[in-house]
């Protein structure tokens, strides 16, 4: 696996698969164009394919905030430590910022507390007639 944080060298082509179970998924540009306007991105790529598997985003004011809202791998890389690794050169990358937030469901918790965050209250508003990103 080779692990990449940036951009450079992502096409559109290379992003098959994301967004499983979304009821209107993003298309493979829009997914780039949200990776492009990232403030953070690492990725995970499969060597011998060049394709992506997992990749996560960050948007932050490089100051004291950055929410986390996309960490995906893709279903057939799962367990296999992808995630893991995607989240530790992620927050290696946010060294030094105040607060790290993300929103994820409850049995994604466990997970995320070996990372040493915190259970928290969050609020969600949603527009599904925007999920696609057009």
């Amino acid at each position: 696996m080779i692990y990449k944080s940036c951009i450079d060298g992502i096409t559109s082509d290379m992003l098959n698969g994301f967004f499983v179970g979304w009821l209107n998924p993003p298309n493979q540009q829009t997914h780039l164009n949200l990776l492009k306007n990232s403030s953070k991105v690492v990725f995970a790529l499969e060597e011998k394919t060049n394709q992506v598997v997992g990749f996560i985003t960050a948007v932050s004011d490089g100051v004291l905030s950055a929410y986390i809202p996309f960490l995906e791998v893709l279903p057939q890389y799962q367990n296999k430590g992808i995630g893991k690794e995607l989240v530790n050169r992620m927050l290696k990358q946010l060294k030094g910022i105040y607060m790290i937030d993300l929103c994820c469901d409850d049995d994604l918790v466990p997970f995320y507390e070996k990372y040493g965050m915190l259970k928290s209250n969050g609020m969600l508003k949603r527009n599904y007639k925007k999920q696609t990103g057009i």
